[in-house]
């Protein structure tokens, strides 16, 4: 070990959370250090978020390609599929946004240390780190930041073996295309993959435990999306229960429990996308006493532990598993630590969530099931996309906008999108639940002609029994 080094922040964990945090710190003159030990933007950047978007797309342009003779367009000849361009490509986007990252480090002073991190003893002044690398480091600081992010959740005697059972890391990387796939899990992992490779022609087939798809999602929208996988030929199988898998050469047979009887499904791979679980092994948090409850650090609302000096965000403290709500959660806890008095808790009703699937959902807020549950007595617009000029001009007129007020005070409760390029408007609904905005100021704003967004206006009014255009 050589001597230790000092800085008033150590962040453990290089991803959206850790990175953005210690930018932060160093904008509020702390002298900081991260330590990762993979790639700096952590499994998001690397192969997570954004990887798999450049994967989508591809596949999102393949089917376009696919369908141009309904714009007069002619192909004369069959569609090929360079998968080992098309994972080059999603790679290259990844590396691109890492360095870029890297740049950040060095712009921002921060110092970047590669290694595993240990949290080795209370110190006077705060805490002293361990990290294991190609050279080993002892680190003090007075406040540390746990942004270790999380893995796959395995299920016991069914654990990935990388070839016939993967997750999502191997199935970012495929070395050929499947002819059969099972997805087991309906969360957006395992849709946004059914998505990619149903587009890319094989037999998907999904597989989840609850009693529908994508179930953080509203009901209607989830149903929606049902009827839209199934449309194009991807079976899907909810209330089921994966009782077994049995692997042969060519095949992996899985058994379910479907309404008390069982069925097997054969294919030639399976994805586990069943959750995820916190990475809070091997950093010394028992010893110290930090609690964790079903696999992940407990937090206050603004990222401390239990454990004085001792903070934590992202993934690791638990769902909603998103790269935008670990960035957020980081620079509110950064600036508690720095006792800065305009900060806010983060709500969970305020972080949008996207599925990049085909078609797009993208929501915010209330659910109309959670929202009545909550006592709210609720106005609901709807406006299908069928009715709005420029989704049906570009051929993408399935989906529909579907918002929910409070009938009483006007407030909008939440919002709930499935269609094309959802995932860029829902950010107009986040941002009016920021700043608290009725239906009244929705109405009254100018929405552009033509966009999709329009249909967004018309929701809202016809909440309201306004629509024009429905």
């Amino acid at each position: 070990m050589t001597d230790s080094q000092k800085f008033d922040l150590i962040v453990v964990g290089g991803g959206p959370g850790g990175y953005v945090g210690a930018i932060r710190a160093s904008q509020l003159g702390q002298k900081v250090a991260v330590v990762e030990k993979e790639n700096l933007g952590g499994i998001c950047l690397n192969w997570g978020c954004i990887p798999t978007k450049a994967l989508l797309r591809a596949a999102e342009l393949k089917h376009n390609v696919s369908n141009l003779s309904e714009f007069g367009i002619e192909i004369e000849g069959s569609i090929n599929i360079n998968l080992k361009n098309v994972i080059a490509r999603s790679r290259k986007v990844a590396e691109r946004l890492s360095i870029g990252v890297s740049h950040l480090m060095k712009k921002n002073k921060i110092t970047v240390i590669d290694g595993v991190a240990k949290i080795q003893n209370k110190i006077a002044d705060g805490w002293q780190i361990a990290v294991e690398g190609k050279t080993n480091y002892l680190l003090e600081a007075p406040n540390i930041l746990l942004a270790t992010g999380a893995r796959p959740r395995e299920i016991s005697g069914m654990e990935a073996d990388g070839d016939k059972i993967v997750t999502y890391r191997d199935a970012m990387i495929p070395k050929k295309i499947p002819k059969s796939l099972l997805v087991v899990g309906s969360g957006a992992i395992g849709i946004e993959f059914a998505s990619f490779y149903n587009d890319m022609g094989v037999d998907v087939t999904v597989v989840e435990a609850m009693d529908r798809i994508l179930n953080v999602e509203d009901r209607e929208i989830s149903d929606i999306a049902h009827k839209s996988f199934e449309k194009r030929g991807i079976k899907i199988y909810t209330s089921a229960t994966l009782e077994s898998i049995s692997k042969s050469k060519n095949e992996v047979t899985s058994t379910i429990i479907i309404g008390g009887k069982k069925q097997k499904i054969s294919t030639e791979k399976i994805i586990m996308a069943i959750g995820i679980i916190g990475n809070t092994e091997n950093l010394g948090l028992e010893a110290i006493g930090v609690k964790i409850e079903k696999g992940h650090i407990v937090t206050d609302g603004f990222g401390a532990t239990n454990i004085k000096g001792v903070y934590a965000i992202g993934d690791v403290t638990g769902p909603p598993w998103l790269a935008h709500k670990a960035s957020h959660e980081a620079i509110i806890c950064v600036e508690a630590i720095n006792q800065k008095t305009s900060i806010h808790q983060l709500s969970e009703n305020a972080i949008p969530g996207c599925t990049y699937c085909r078609p797009q959902i993208a929501s915010v807020g209330y659910t109309e099931e959670k929202a009545k549950a909550e006592g709210y007595d609720i106005k609901v617009g709807r406006f299908p996309l069928l009715a709005n000029g420029k989704a049906i001009a570009m051929g993408e007129d399935e989906g529909l906008i579907k918002t929910i007020f409070c009938s009483k005070t006007g407030a909008l409760l939440g919002a709930h999108l499935i269609g094309a390029e959802v995932t860029e408007m829902i950010q107009g609904y986040a941002i009016a639940r920021t700043l608290e905005t009725t239906e009244a100021e929705l109405m009254h704003t100018v929405f552009p002609h033509p966009t999709i967004s329009e249909a967004m206006h018309e929701s809202v009014l016809d909440a309201f029994d306004r629509a024009i255009h429905f």
